[in-house]
Order: structure tokens, then sequence, then C-alpha cells
């Protein structure tokens, strides 16, 4: 019990420690980050080359790519009310120093839903898409996503963890599924989706519609903070 309480004081004191660099630009760039509306185009994009990728299969493997994100996002929320550890903000005997941005959200913390979901989502279409290329466009994303709830002082470094490991595993075991299912009811059908990949060129698109979401949100929180409407 000593160890596990020495590690969730170090967990504290690094939360508090990352939670202290802060500021009015940062905050407007973590606010659009983390909120799942601002990756629309970044993960239609994706669904698109799995609708062109996948040809017959595309049903398969959206039904599948839902069931990453149910599952992780369902799981994480059972752990949160079972374990039930408090989120900093939540917490008496650091929420004033915490720096809060916008919502505090539930009064639990562990596992972070967001880094179960992004997680889930990059060890899921990394396998699927065996690009190396989108390996790290998806680990870089999957990162930033789950570090701007630190940012926002809604989750410990622990809790970030904890979501990362449930939604790899979760990524893993349901593409694992996928591959036996298609292997058992659907090999006859083509093309297999153990082999397509996605190739440079599709890779290259999806990095270009990633790289202009960021530009964008750089801008608009220049313009807001030039024009102080925030």
């Amino acid at each position: 019990m000593a160890f596990f309480q020495k590690i969730l004081e170090f967990d504290t004191e690094f939360f508090l420690y990352l939670n202290s660099f802060h500021n009015d630009f940062w905050d407007t760039m973590m606010l659009m980050i983390t909120r799942k509306e601002t990756w629309i185009p970044f993960f239609a994009i994706i669904l698109f080359f799995i609708f062109k990728n996948y040809r017959s299969k595309w049903w398969l493997v959206i039904l599948f790519v839902a069931l990453t994100v149910l599952l992780a996002d369902q799981l994480s929320v059972l752990l949160k009310e079972t374990i039930q550890r408090l989120r900093p903000v939540h917490n008496p005997e650091i929420e004033h120093l915490v720096h809060n941005v916008l919502r505090k959200g539930g009064l639990h913390g562990f596992v972070s839903s967001h880094a179960a979901n992004s997680f889930a989502l990059f060890a899921f279409t990394t396998r699927l898409f065996r690009n190396r290329g989108y390996w790290f466009l998806m680990l870089f994303w999957a990162v930033l996503f789950s570090y701007s709830r630190i940012y926002s002082g809604v989750h410990y470094p622990l809790d970030i963890l904890g979501g990362a490991v449930l939604g790899w595993l979760i990524g893993v075991g349901t593409y694992k599924t996928l591959m036996f299912t298609e292997n058992y009811f659907f090999l006859a059908k083509i093309p297999k989706i153990e082999t397509t990949n996605l190739d440079s060129k599709q890779s290259g698109l999806i990095f270009l519609v990633f790289c202009v979401l960021a530009i964008t949100v750089v801008i608009m929180t220049s313009l807001l903070h030039h024009y102080n409407y925030l």
C-alpha cells in the first residue's frame, strides 16, 4: 500500500508540474484540440479510405471501427465508476492549484475516455492500414488529444496511461476479431483485409488534412486573441 501511495503522490506532483505550463493562447488551443468536433475532417478522410480500399467489405470494417470506439468509451466509463478516483479539479486537496480550461467534467477520472478512444483507434486503424507514416501520425494525434486532458486539468497522467493501455488492448482485440470474422465468414469476398494496405499517396493525403486542420486551429486561435474575442 505504501508503494501504491507513493505512485499516486508522484502522479499528483507530475500532474501539477505539467498543468502549470499554461497561458491564454494555449488555453484556446487546447480547448479546440480536446474537442472531438475539431477532428471530424480527419476522421472523415480515414473513413473515406476505408470505403475506397475495402470495397465490398467496407461495412464490416466500419462496424468494427464503431465497436472499437464503443467498447473503449463504455469500458472507460465503467472503470471510472468502479474505481472512483477523483479528477484533479474535484480533489479538495489540490483543486485550488489546478488550472482548469472550461469544464470540470464528471466526478471521477480513472481512466480517461479521451485516451481510451484515441488509442483504441490508433491500435485498430494502424493494424488495418499497415502504413508507417500513418502509424506515426496517429500516435502523435493520440498523444496530443490525450495530453489536452492534463492541460485542461481534468486528468492525471496515470488516468491517461490507463486509458491508453485500455484503448490499445481493445483496438488490438477488435482487429483480431475482425480478422477471425473475415477468415471464417467472408474469405471468398475480395479484397482480403489483411493484405490491403494504405499506400503512400493516401497516407500523404491524410497527413495533408491533419496539417490543414492544425494550421486552421492555430490561425483561429491567433485571430480570436488578436481581436480580443477571448
